[in-house]
């Protein structure tokens, strides 16, 4: 900083001051112009070479800063002036538990509906995105409230994910729905061996169409069942399309679920098609269908639960960090950012299976639904309602009637006796 002591060009500012040596010294106005007529004015130094001057910032940590404006809610006038509001102790309290959930015991007997508030909460501060606290805070949850944090998982060609956050993936609990399409696991991978895990007993529908299986890995995801009668006894739907190295003597395995309904083996390596529909019709009772069911839509499975949104920020984490970012035009990118048009991503699709699909017959097997023994007489009694406006004495008649039909019935249905049935008695 400079100044000149100019009378020429400034006006009469009054008396100057200056200091030297620690002392106060008045200068000459009149006297300074005179010798600067005769010189060249030199600059004036107020302060010496290397002073500095540095201001008085707030320099206390950022987590403190934090901790002092997040107990207030800030919002803005009609007239522009800020205003502030306390926080309720419940949000408060629910804050701090989100931030240190992974330090908690256990969750077990806390209510549900308070849970899924710090469920959303610790979702919100990205808690469970973090290396180690991420997997301890999420088993916290899956213990106590299992199908509440995730009922159905979908993880079709999302092979990065489970890679990346297997553990995290192992630890959910009661699934019913888990589609593993397109994964290319094998028959060693660990989450094919975590299938017979008692935590997964609650799957009903289970997709492992392209993951390059074999015999032997049917083998080890029916052994509980078939020696333990524990694992996947509840299994209703299996889809094993598009595994070319399971033959004839893998599709065995699958005897020992008793509770299937549907079944797509479609792409596999069967040598004799025609056995095999008969294995499957004489000991499960599955019917070859002419066309394709709609249970194998995997559009019926999609990932449902609390931590839907958990999911796919894994998704989007793992495939940031793969693939470089798209290049878009700058018109399209503007766009984007102002919200005229929506992003889309292309649909995932296996390219490979659906070749093989396309090329390959379609084996798919539904179970027949019993017939309804009480049928006729269902019919029965809507005629004999329809005829009782025109006949009295019918519509008493009918009674009796349908007395005598329901106890033939009944001794029927003690005579006749189902395939399942009779496996059933001769395994003993």
């Amino acid at each position: 900083m400079s100044y000149y002591l100019n009378s020429e060009n400034h006006l009469d500012p009054g008396p100057v001051y200056v200091r030297e040596n620690g002392q106060l010294h008045m200068v000459n106005l009149a006297l300074d112009g005179v010798r600067s007529s005769l010189q060249k004015p030199r600059p004036f130094r107020l302060f010496p070479k290397g002073f500095s001057v540095e201001l008085c910032m707030n320099r206390e940590d950022d987590t403190a800063q934090k901790e002092k404006t997040d107990h207030f809610i800030f919002t803005y006038t009609r007239e522009g002036n800020l205003r502030y509001s306390a926080k309720s102790l419940f949000s408060l309290v629910l804050g701090f538990i989100s931030d240190n959930v992974d330090h908690v015991d256990s969750l077990i007997g806390f209510p549900e509906q308070i849970a899924e508030k710090l469920f959303s909460a610790a979702e919100a501060r990205q808690k469970f995105t973090e290396p180690g606290a991420g997997l301890r805070a999420l088993q916290k949850f899956t213990e106590a409230y299992g199908s509440l944090v995730l009922c159905s998982l979908c993880l079709r060609n999302r092979y990065l994910v489970i890679s990346e956050k297997l553990e995290e993936i192992k630890s959910f609990r009661e699934l019913t729905c888990l589609d593993l399409s397109c994964c290319k696991l094998g028959d060693e991978h660990e989450l094919l061996e975590h299938l017979t895990n008692e935590a997964l007993s609650s799957v009903t529908q289970l997709h492992l169409k392209d993951n390059c299986l074999s015999d032997a890995g049917v083998r080890k995801m029916t052994a509980p069942v078939r020696v333990m009668k524990r694992g996947l006894e509840n299994l209703t739907l299996l889809d094993l399309s598009c595994n070319p190295d399971i033959t004839d003597a893998g599709i065995g395995y699958l005897f020992s679920f008793r509770k299937l309904n549907c079944l797509d083996i479609s792409g596999t390596g069967l040598k004799d098609v025609k056995a095999v529909k008969h294995k499957l019709q004489t000991h499960i009772g599955l019917v070859h269908s002419k066309v394709p069911l709609k249970e194998f839509d995997h559009s019926n499975c999609k990932t449902e639960g609390w931590a839907d949104q958990i999911v796919l920020q894994w998704e989007r984490v793992t495939s940031e960090a793969v693939k470089p970012r798209e290049t878009s035009e700058p018109g399209t990118a503007a766009q984007h950012f102002y919200g005229k048009r929506a992003r889309t991503e292309a649909p995932v699709k296996c390219h490979l299976s659906d070749a093989h699909m396309n090329s390959s017959e379609k084996l798919q097997f539904y179970k027949e639904k019993a017939p309804d023994c009480h049928g006729p007489l269902l019919k029965h009694e809507a005629l004999s309602g329809q005829e009782s406006k025109k006949s009295k004495k019918r519509a008493f008649e009918e009674p009796e009637k349908e007395q005598s039909n329901s106890s033939q019935s009944s001794k029927q249905k003690y005579v006749c006796l189902a395939v399942e049935d009779w496996d059933l008695l001769n395994s003993y």
